[in-house]
């Protein structure tokens, strides 16, 4: 009987072991989980909702048309972009400035279509890629820098690092390099060059036609 009761106590205080080992581990993990999460608001959650947007348009790609895609990330780009800011960077405050507002309103609107349609064509086929968040870092003038990389199927990687400002509440990108190569820079020379060299509807008529091309990549 005296036996029994022992082997009833240690398989009690086995199980009891076993329980808050698990309870431990479950904790932990969580933590580990809870660190791996942005902080809400915060500049690496804008990059994290605009990955997984991106993600879920390339999952989704074979069966969403060219359309929906744009339809989809039209809402993730405005509220991930300062398409404003971004475009009079690239033209620079002395070209911004002899436009009028109606080719300022004109220009930005133009300049948002093709930043949904560059996204909604290029990302549209799955095979495995993931992004891997790198690191956050502070930059000069209250902006913040996120670093990631997308790992492709192969196991090759392509990094791509954000510039976020926070204008309000809601912090925005600014800029995107690829492999260390400055989306803004490369944007900057050709859009002046058209714009100095051939006029404002000259550099209107190319941003259309890259959207075109955009489109009938399918």
């Amino acid at each position: 009987m005296k036996a029994k009761q022992t082997i009833r106590k240690k398989s009690w205080v086995l199980g009891s072991n076993v329980v808050v080992m698990l309870s431990l581990f479950l904790i932990a993990f969580a933590g580990v989980l809870r660190a791996n999460e942005p902080e809400p608001d915060s500049a690496r959650a804008v990059v994290s909702y605009l990955q997984q947007s991106v993600l879920q348009a390339m999952r989704e790609g074979e069966q969403m048309r060219y359309s929906e895609r744009v339809k989809f990330l039209t809402q993730v780009i405005n509220q991930t972009h300062d398409i404003e800011l971004i475009i009079k960077t690239i033209l620079g405050a002395t070209l911004w400035h002899e436009l009028d507002a109606s080719e300022q309103n004109l220009i930005i609107e133009t300049f948002r279509q093709l930043s949904i349609a560059t996204y909604a064509g290029r990302f549209k086929q799955y095979n495995g890629e993931q992004f891997e968040f790198i690191e956050q870092r502070d930059l000069p003038r209250d902006q913040e820098l996120v670093r990631s990389q997308l790992i492709k199927s192969d196991g090759g990687a392509v990094s791509f690092d954000y510039v976020l400002h926070q204008p309000a509440k809601q912090w925005l990108i600014i800029n995107i390099l690829f492999d260390g190569v400055s989306d803004l820079a490369i944007k900057r020379s050709e859009y002046r060059s058209i714009l100095q060299r051939e006029g404002f509807q000259s550099l209107i008529d190319m941003l259309n036609v890259k959207i075109a091309e955009a489109e009938h990549s399918e």
